[in-house]
């Protein structure tokens, strides 16, 4: 299957995504990551994001479509999940035309909803293993008390420097200037599955996994 895990920064998109390589054996395509990868890869197409990107300038959409394409050569037939992509309507008509071209389908656009004040309460207390990723909060999942990560075991949480309440404004504006309107865009293509981004992460994950099982079953006649 292939989804998008749509939603505000912090919304826990990559948490979630990381439960379904998990459970489901799916494949993250987080941009951030490849450009990052693809930027220290050697490859032809790493000089070009290289290039971009110490010139300050920003990765053109097409360069990105390029990463995206490379990485779904390498199907190992869980599926794909895009997690920062598209993030606006071009975008989202570029991944289509791409998915048609590789003889795919997008199955579940998952929209992660959220209160503003309650994200940037979460976010502002977040945390993370700067190992493993593994994600923290001061007030619902406290680092733990021997001061080593459950996942891996390390000693390295880290905050992000933009996780501040007035960055974290900031970037929501962002958001909903542009990101927003994929709500609707894939309201009309029917593909479009709201859920609470806000609930216990167990029970987002639960909420996610029944959406997948229920687009998975065959229509019935």
């Amino acid at each position: 299957m292939n989804i998008i895990l749509l939603g505000p920064p912090g919304a826990g998109k990559g948490t979630q995504a990381r439960i379904l390589v998990e459970q489901r054996g799916m494949t993250q395509l987080s941009t951030g990551d490849m450009l990052r990868e693809a930027r220290t890869s050697g490859t032809e197409m790493g000089h070009r994001v290289a290039a971009i990107m110490d010139s300050g300038q920003l990765v053109t959409d097409e360069i990105v479509i390029g990463l995206i394409e490379e990485r779904m050569r390498d199907d190992q037939g869980g599926g794909f999940i895009f997690d920062g992509f598209p993030r606006t309507l071009a975008q989202a008509d570029a991944l289509e035309a791409l998915l048609d071209r590789t003889g795919n389908h997008l199955d579940a656009v998952i929209a992660m909803e959220v209160d503003d004040s309650a994200l940037v309460q979460r976010i502002t207390a977040r945390s993370t293993c700067g190992q493993c990723g593994e994600v923290y909060n001061d007030i619902t999942r406290p680092q733990p008390a021997d001061g080593k990560c459950i996942n891996c075991g390390a000693s390295d949480f880290r905050r992000r420097a933009d996780d501040t309440e007035e960055a974290l404004k900031t970037r929501l504006m962002e958001y909903y200037k542009k990101t927003s309107t994929l709500i609707g865009y894939y309201h009309c293509k029917g593909t479009l599955r709201p859920i609470d981004g806000l609930a216990p992460m167990a029970d987002v994950a639960e909420r996610i996994a029944a959406i997948l099982d229920e687009t998975r079953q065959p229509a019935s006649a």
